[in-house]
């Protein structure tokens, strides 16, 4: 047969293709893959339970691909022994790095993979249980956690989660709004009625303000007539009878407030998954699944392989768990490296993170040219930042082309995709902050629909290509 003469269009031009015409047979994998980050997601809607959650899968975890079968993967830094290849490195019960030794020395460099597993929500300030003299209710007072449309959280269930530190030392952990039988939280908005001249002629960002985000405690009066607060004290009183808490508590306390909602599948077809939290726990997920994949691998890498889990990102990347923090330096000299400037320079990173895919209804702040589209595969951005590349690392050509042909030559479906119009805004990743340190790095993540909203959209075949990217990364980069 004779085979058919490329045409000028097709030796010349870029492909875009669906990521579901080139799946083929590995559909089938799909369904295992997503059902996994499912259940993933709903162990894992604050950072601490996100990094508790990846401890469990890198000590004992069950591998997607072969159902039912264990293997026993990472070992604690601190009591592994020579022979340990598969470590990983815990930073506060907020970070955690997972770590496949390589043969080849630190100083050559090392593969990495970085993700972020902070997600935007709702904090309890830190005196947040007041009874509302106007109404008689109380009420839990709230500061949001990075980048919201602050009137997407109103009227809607919400789950608490918290860390406590009590007077006397003890820890105790706080989970309501989950199970079915549990209460929920809620923030009530103002009725169309009435909203007239005190919200509808404001400017979207100003309808809802930040002090009006208080969710509803309870309402039930303690017995006691004589009480100034009696809602509050009754409600003081059913936490200290279960938790052993006392109001002061809540000052050492960490206690977040997130969607009550569940993963669902999206569309007639099912391809999409509505999620809180895919940015960026969908990059996570997937950078988490390629390192335990390696672990597996019956020889060790040439190349050291680390995948980073940071704390932070939504709010600047600062603290001591942040992208901004020594943990990157610690781990690296945790493993010996002898000169941890040449291991960094000599390294390669992908900041896993994700991108903004083009709203259906909403074209309009997208240059569609350089734009990703949900279904279209992983987003490879060479840049984020706004306006003239400010707050952005911009990865080298050179760097683009090694990370190009690994995809091609894999056969992962990928696309290119830049924020926004250069002068619609922008947004920033913590690639920065390891190009600081002398690195190569580049963008690689994700496209997500409703980005920062309560409830996010991705394709699962976006998901999967992503999670297939970063293994050929960790293993042929």
């Amino acid at each position: 047969m004779t085979k058919k003469k490329e045409s000028l269009e097709e030796k010349l031009c870029l492909k875009r293709e669906n990521g579901w015409d080139r799946l083929g047979p590995k559909r089938k994998e799909i369904k295992g893959f997503i059902e996994c980050y499912k259940a993933f997601l709903c162990h894992s809607k604050t950072v601490r339970r996100c990094v508790k959650i990846i401890e469990v899968m890198a000590g004992r975890a069950i591998s997607f691909d072969k159902p039912g079968t264990d293997y026993l993967y990472f070992t604690d830094i601190d009591q592994a022994k020579p022979e340990n290849r598969n470590l990983f490195v815990l930073n506060r019960g907020k970070n955690i790095a997972l770590i496949v030794r390589g043969k080849a020395p630190l100083e050559k460099g090392v593969n990495i993979i970085v993700s972020h597993i902070d997600a935007p929500c709702l904090h309890l300030k830190q005196i947040p249980l007041t009874e509302e003299g106007a109404s008689g209710l109380a009420i839990l007072r709230t500061q949001y956690y990075g980048g919201i449309k602050k009137y997407q959280w109103v009227s809607r269930p919400l789950a608490l989660y918290g860390t406590v530190i009590k007077k006397d030392g003890s820890l105790i952990n706080i989970s309501i709004g989950e199970d079915p039988l549990d209460p929920v939280f809620f923030i009530p908005d103002l009725l169309p009625h009435l909203s007239r001249k005190i919200q509808s002629g404001k400017k979207i960002k100003d309808a809802v303000p930040g002090e009006k985000m208080s969710v509803l405690a309870g309402s039930i009066p303690i017995k006691d007539k004589k009480v100034k607060e009696r809602v509050k004290l009754q409600i003081l009183q059913g936490l200290h009878k279960k938790y052993g808490l006392i109001e002061e508590d809540f000052i050492s306390a960490e206690m977040v407030l997130v969607p009550a909602d569940r993963p669902r599948d999206v569309g007639f077809d099912r391809s999409m998954l509505m999620a809180y939290s895919h940015d960026d726990r969908a990059c996570a997920y997937a950078s988490l699944k390629a390192i335990l994949k390696m672990a597996t691998a019956a020889e060790r890498p040439d190349r050291t392989a680390i995948a980073f889990f940071f704390d932070k990102e939504e709010t600047g990347s600062d603290g001591n768990t942040g992208a901004k923090s020594n943990f990157l330096e610690f781990v690296l000299e945790e493993l010996g490296t002898k000169s941890l400037i040449k291991t960094l320079r000599n390294s390669q990173a992908i900041s896993a993170d994700v991108s903004a895919g083009v709203n259906p209804n909403w074209p309009e702040p997208h240059e569609l040219t350089n734009a990703a589209k949900i279904g279209y595969g992983v987003v490879l951005g060479k840049f984020h930042g706004s306006g003239g590349k400010y707050s952005t690392s911009d990865a080298n050509a050179e760097f683009v082309g090694k990370v190009r042909r690994i995809f091609n030559e894999e056969g992962i479906t990928w696309q290119y995709g830049a924020t926004g119009k250069v002068d619609e805004g922008g947004g920033g990743t913590i690639a920065n902050y390891f190009a600081l340190r002398g690195m190569e790095i580049i963008d690689v993540g994700v496209p997500v629909l409703s980005m920062h909203a309560p409830l996010e959209v991705i394709s699962k075949v976006d998901l999967y290509e992503t999670y297939r990217a970063y293994k050929a990364f960790f293993e042929k980069a």
